[in-house]
């Protein structure tokens, strides 16, 4: 017993190595800036923010992260994977940084760093035309449809018992088109997701879909950086203030925000 015990501690604590070896992965400064390239992860399903343009991912959070980069100057590599996949592709020194339209919220700051907010948001309450629900309250015994990881997948679940209003069902989904699509075909009765996105499903989906004027959450997007990493965040952290002082992250919202119009 004494040698599977020994064997069982030698085990773990290699283990345990690796999980250390795996925090150190992150990449430094001094790192991206000697690689070339800053590497950027997002979820291209989040139009205006992100999304595909033909072969092409653009958006406002594309728009900033070049900047970062060319800040640095290096290129900017972007990487479109499933959004509850994002912060552990900082955790383990996949991205450099992160930039999806993400909330920071206390629950995320536990994981990573988050920059100073970039654009102030709302969670919408996406319903069918003929729908009789009017407002958040409404919700109570519905069936609510969410992008999974998302803060409005956190508000609905609502597992720490902080939410102001509760739903009866959540149904998870990878993207929120699937969502939305789910609501037309009558198999959920409202989606939640952030406003810019809402309103462009409803454009696409004209008469079909609404967005109710009462928004479920008002939040802040920022860029995330892995934890500690402080060179990283003082980096994004000056090229937004320089992109505000300037008027050119608002007018790269305008552009974006125009186009939904």
């Amino acid at each position: 017993m004494k040698k599977l015990v020994r064997i069982a501690a030698i085990a773990a604590a290699a283990l345990m190595a690796v999980s250390a070896a795996g925090c150190s992965s992150t990449r430094s400064l001094s790192d991206v800036k000697n690689s070339g390239k800053l590497m950027m992860s997002t979820n291209a399903e989040f139009e205006p923010f992100e999304y595909k343009d033909g072969g092409e991912i653009v958006g406002i959070d594309i728009d900033i992260s070049k900047k970062i980069a060319e800040s640095l100057g290096v290129e900017l590599e972007i990487s479109d994977i499933a959004f509850d996949s994002l912060i552990p592709a900082l955790q383990s020194g996949k991205a450099d940084i992160v930039a999806a339209g993400m909330t920071a919220d206390a629950e995320r700051r536990e994981s990573v760093d988050f920059s100073d907010p970039y654009f102030n948001a709302s969670q919408a309450i996406i319903v069918a035309a003929d729908s009789d629900i009017t407002g958040p309250a409404d919700l109570a015994d519905k069936t609510v449809g969410v992008q999974l990881g998302t803060t409005g997948d956190q508000y609905c679940t609502n597992e720490d018992g902080d939410s102001e209003y509760t739903v009866a069902e959540v149904r998870r989904y990878s993207k929120g088109m699937e969502a939305v699509s789910d609501l037309m075909a009558g198999r959920i009765d409202a989606v939640v997701i952030d406003n810019f996105p809402a309103q462009k499903f409803v454009e696409n989906n004209e008469g079909a879909i609404k967005v109710l004027d009462t928004a479920l959450t008002e939040e802040e997007y920022a860029i995330a950086v892995p934890k500690g990493n402080t060179e990283m965040l003082d980096a994004v952290n000056s090229v937004l203030a320089e992109m505000k002082e300037s008027g050119e992250l608002d007018e790269i919202v305008a552009k974006y925000e125009s186009a939904l119009s």
